[in-house]
């Protein structure tokens, strides 16, 4: 069995997750997973589960949260879901 890194509750259906940078973390739950791994909004410290919003390299849950961060950057958001921007 493994050990859950964020709570250290040992499980038998625990399970691994690997990051682009060859990271491995070992979890009992998505919320755990969700708790070590998702970045935080930097407006309401909500964590980004979704798409979320980057305006000049800063990370924020919604388009609200942008704007209400930094009114003329966040302006230039725009839906980008099934778009390639290069």
């Amino acid at each position: 069995m493994a050990v859950c890194e964020t709570c250290g509750n040992e499980y038998y259906l625990a399970f691994e997750v690997r990051t682009v940078g060859g990271g491995t973390h070992t979890f009992d739950s998505f919320e755990c997973a969700i708790q070590k791994l998702a970045p935080v909004c930097e407006h309401c410290g909500t964590r980004i589960v979704g798409h979320g919003a980057e305006v000049s390299g800063r990370f924020y849950c919604c388009a609200h949260c942008a704007r209400s961060a930094d009114s003329a950057a966040g302006m230039e958001i725009r839906d980008a879901v099934g778009a390639y921007p290069g």
